[in-house]
């Protein structure tokens, strides 16, 4: 540690299973980074999404709290202007905060021009658009900055974004900041119903093992379900895990890589429309299950964490990392600061607040189950006759254990993940909850508005400091 607080960044995908990772189990090699990420830091085995939708999720993560809570419990509602986030409150401390990508939290009035400055969720350099997928396609990228000027970036979208959050970071290296960096990748292109990957990265997943939901599932599934999609999805996956690499290289190639968390996860997977019509909108593992680890000062060499852990703790950790006042009613109940010790374990141990321990454990981590969604009632009906769900999906609910490693269906871990090394990050407590409907729209992505300009500054978010 230099002295300075700790810089924080956070790469969020979008629709990104938890078993596209070689830590919990995929043999195609699709994110070396991400295992890589995993083994140097601390990995989440099982990291529930609150709600799996996009703007619910979204809101969750940005707040700590539940999607029923910050009033955005379906897509097209706004985050409320005055809601406290991690990005106003290390603001205020200080910090350069940056949001790069796409937002989904602006609201119906704003679903592909500028979100208003009041919408950003006090985010004071911006390079982003609400509803990416309907701004951009995989080789168009377009966004809008601080002034609400849309910017055109180029090259591949997910390259096109990690170039920029590799400026913000070199513009904010001499000072603590906060980068959010949300992709839209492995989404898929809405109005094609495609996902397009760079050229040769669908052909080298193209034909690979599917995973156990999807194979029993797809062939019944609308539009062709995984054995269609899946060599573009993990394509896609794979571009990114190379493009988060280059990110990690910014930070080293600075002298400043051990005073910077990274973050990693997803708002929320992906069913193929195994379960629905949709990718998502189910209470089942290949829906509410996503990748999630961390590195850095707090969390390098802090092994497996166990326990189901909600993603809405994301936010408010590198609030409690550098020491500042967590916003009141947040979930966050990670405790990262080098140093700084909490209930738990280590100088960086964390536990559950003594009002969040119930009868049988923390009341958090039945919390992490509440989702509900299509599929829950049938499950319960399966189970009562002696049925076992798919191997690797259970629908995640509460009164149900979770899978457990080794057991079929089980999440599997790199040799060496399954402790916690001693003084690193330990026991989270985790929240969920919130329900949506929304993101049915299918209208073809624009091209870029007149007057778009194409970035010539060293950073891709204008503004000073």
């Amino acid at each position: 540690m230099t002295g300075v607080p700790p810089r924080v960044i956070v790469v969020l995908t979008d629709r990104q299973r938890w078993d596209t990772t070689g830590v919990h189990g995929n043999p195609a090699g699709v994110a070396p980074g991400f295992d890589r990420l995993a083994r140097e830091g601390t990995p989440v085995e099982r990291a529930i999404t609150p709600d799996p939708v996009c703007a619910p999720a979204r809101s969750a993560l940005q707040t700590g709290r539940r999607p029923t809570s910050t009033g955005v419990f379906r897509n097209g509602l706004p985050l409320p202007e005055d809601t406290p986030t991690p990005a106003s409150v290390l603001g205020a401390a200080g910090y350069a905060t940056g949001y790069i990508g796409k937002w989904h939290l602006a609201g119906e009035e704003h679903p592909n021009g500028p979100v208003p400055p009041g919408r950003r969720g006090g985010y004071a350099h911006w390079l982003a658009s609400d509803r990416l997928e309907f701004t951009s396609d995989a080789y168009r990228t377009v966004v809008h900055d601080e002034e609400g000027e849309p910017v055109r970036l180029p090259g591949y979208r997910s390259d096109a974004l990690v170039d920029a959050a590799i400026r913000f970071v070199a513009d904010h290296h001499d000072r603590p900041f906060l980068l959010f960096l949300s992709l839209l990748e492995p989404h898929h292109q809405n109005p094609t119903d495609d996902y397009p990957a760079p050229a040769g990265y669908r052909e080298r997943y193209e034909g690979r093992r599917l995973p156990p939901d999807p194979a029993a599932l797809s062939p019944g599934a609308p539009h062709g379900g995984a054995h269609r999609h899946l060599g573009g999805y993990l394509g896609r996956v794979k571009r990114v895990d190379e493009g988060v690499g280059r990110l990690r290289d910014a930070p080293r190639s600075l002298g400043i890589e051990h005073d910077t968390v990274l973050a990693w996860t997803a708002d929320h997977g992906s069913h193929f429309r195994t379960r629905n019509s949709e990718h998502k909108r189910s209470a089942h593992d290949s829906s509410v299950r996503v990748p999630w680890a961390l590195t850095g000062p707090g969390f390098r060499g802090g092994g497996l964490v166990r326990r189901p852990v909600s993603t809405a703790d994301l936010m408010p950790t590198p609030v409690e990392s550098v020491g500042a006042r967590r916003a009141r009613g947040g979930a966050g109940q990670i405790a990262a600061a080098a140093g700084r010790r909490r209930d738990g374990p280590g100088p960086a141990g964390v536990g559950p607040r003594p009002d969040q321990r119930g009868p049988s454990g923390p009341r958090g981590a039945d919390r992490a189950l509440e989702v509900r969604g299509v599929g829950a009632a049938r499950d319960r009906r399966l189970a009562r006759a002696g049925v076992r769900p798919l191997p690797g999906d259970r629908a995640v609910r509460p009164g149900l254990r979770p899978v457990r490693a080794g057991e079929p269906g089980g999440a599997r871990l790199a040799p060496g993940g399954g402790r916690r090394a001693a003084g690193g990050a330990g026991r989270m407590a985790a929240a969920g909850g919130g329900g949506g409907a929304g993101d049915r729209t299918g209208r073809a992505a624009h091209a870029p508005p007149s007057g778009t300009r194409t970035p010539s500054r060293t950073t891709g978010c204008r503004g000073r400091g």
